[in-house]
């Protein structure tokens, strides 16, 4: 399994436990998009965690990274980004850079990611990462995420990995139509998986799933207090 970078193959170690991984968690649960599964059986999950956690980085489940803030089970992952059918040419936002995994992910995925995290050291972190992977197609900056980055917009995709009150009006201004765009809304417990599709001026939200994010932080989003 060959990923770019300074080592030519992702550890031998865990090419089982991705495997597994996408057979058993994915498409077992209706991941269908081939593209999809591919970047997840590449991309090296347990980079993005500390190495006491990498035996457990192909579980079924979050993990914490530091700071309150969690890398979301690998079947989320891969459900929101299934989510924004892309095709390969896209410029794609992410809110929430958090470990890097998500963002890595995508880069697979499109022409070239913009990822805005507010919080520095995982910052920090998931840059180390992207660059030890040579993911170059990978932008970040330290900000407010709730507000975008409006100066490489418009994007074809956003993705908010983080639950708000609502969806902040500078994403929805900031995406590109037709566009679609995937976020966590509800409570500071739950939330609903929401999808936007802006298509020919119109915008329609339809919820996917139940799910249970981190607080989105921000002028549109919770205080954080």
């Amino acid at each position: 399994m060959i990923i770019p970078g300074k080592r030519k193959k992702v550890s031998d170690r865990y090419v089982t436990s991705r495997e597994k991984m996408v057979r058993e968690q994915l498409v077992s649960r209706n991941i269908t998009d081939e593209r999809t599964l591919a970047a997840m059986g590449e991309v090296p999950r347990h980079y993005f965690v500390d190495d006491a956690m990498g035996g457990r980085a192909y579980g079924d489940y979050p993990l914490p990274i530091g700071a309150g803030q969690t890398i979301s089970q690998p079947y989320i992952v891969a459900f929101m980004t299934q989510s924004l059918q892309l095709g390969g040419s896209e410029s794609v936002l992410e809110i929430g850079t958090g470990s890097g995994y998500q963002a890595a992910v995508l880069s697979k995925l499109c022409r070239r990611v913009y990822t805005v995290e507010r919080i520095n050291s995982l910052l920090a972190g998931a840059r180390k990462v992207f660059d030890r992977l040579r993911y170059f197609n990978i932008r970040s900056k330290l900000d407010d995420g709730t507000l975008g980055w409006p100066e490489h917009g418009p994007y074809d995709a956003i993705i908010v990995t983080a639950g708000g009150p609502e969806i902040p009006q500078p994403l929805i201004d900031q995406l590109a139509d037709p566009g679609r765009l995937v976020i966590p809304i509800g409570d500071r417990h739950t939330q609903g998986l929401e999808l936007l599709v802006k298509k020919d001026g119109q915008v329609e939200t339809r919820r996917l799933a139940n799910v249970r994010f981190v607080d989105l932080v921000g002028e549109y989003g919770w205080s954080g207090k």
